[in-house]
């Protein structure tokens, strides 16, 4: 009995010593597969936001498109007559169009145009319950050496954008749809090294663009 007792004790402690190796090992392929599985779930999310964030860019673009589509269809008829452009959803009028060098009085040429453009424009910001932002831009060349009622080119823009916003608005513009910026001689959009650079940097632009959505006031305490 002595040398069977001794066989079994000998194949229980192999037995000990194996279970272990195996609970390791099962551990171990546990752990590998969770790693898997949370690296594949996480390639999948990233994924999913790479496909949602390219569908809404291309909505956006397409958004854009139908807009400028849209916009180009309101002013065809300003737009034929070449003294109103349109570029990436902006309204540009030549300032010399609108007004004299270094003067914010409009030309009756320039309110012509800026009686063609208000009917089609209400119409466009209506059914989009947009508003039309006017922005006066300038050359970069001084004009109290000319004209010393505006401190400098900003004032001088912003006094146009203002003057052609009010044209707007008596040519019957609703005055809550349109508002006026200045930029001055910032951004230009031709170099200001010679004269014909500075003629198309002296314009005025108009643009369509969304109410502003208004914030809540926070909680009274």
């Amino acid at each position: 009995m002595t040398g069977l007792d001794d066989r079994l004790l000998d194949d229980d402690e192999a037995t000990d010593r194996t279970a272990p190796v195996w609970a390791v090992f099962g551990d171990l392929m546990s752990g590998l597969v969770g790693a898997f599985v949370l690296i594949l779930v996480g390639v999948l999310v990233v994924q999913m936001d790479l496909v949602a964030s390219l569908q809404a860019e291309v909505q956006k673009r397409q958004q854009e498109e139908q807009r400028r589509m849209a916009l180009e269809k309101a002013l065809a008829i300003p737009l034929q007559n070449g003294r109103v452009t349109l570029d990436n959803g902006r309204i540009g009028i030549s300032g010399s169009v609108l007004f004299a060098l270094n003067s914010d009085e409009l030309r009756p040429e320039g309110r012509l145009i800026l009686q063609s453009l208000v009917p089609p424009l209400q119409v466009y910001l209506g059914e989009r319950d947009e508003m039309l932002m006017v922005s006066g831009f300038t050359d970069d060349r001084p004009v109290q050496a000319t004209n010393q009622r505006f401190a400098d080119n900003l004032e001088l823009s912003a006094q146009r954008a203002l003057t052609v916003t009010r044209a707007l608005i008596q040519e019957g513009m609703p005055p809550q749809r349109v508002f006026s910026a200045a930029f001055g001689a910032e951004q230009p959009v031709a170099s200001n090294t010679d004269e014909k650079g500075r003629a198309l940097n002296r314009r005025v632009e108009m643009a369509p663009v969304p109410k502003a959505t208004p914030s809540k006031a926070p909680p009274r305490e």
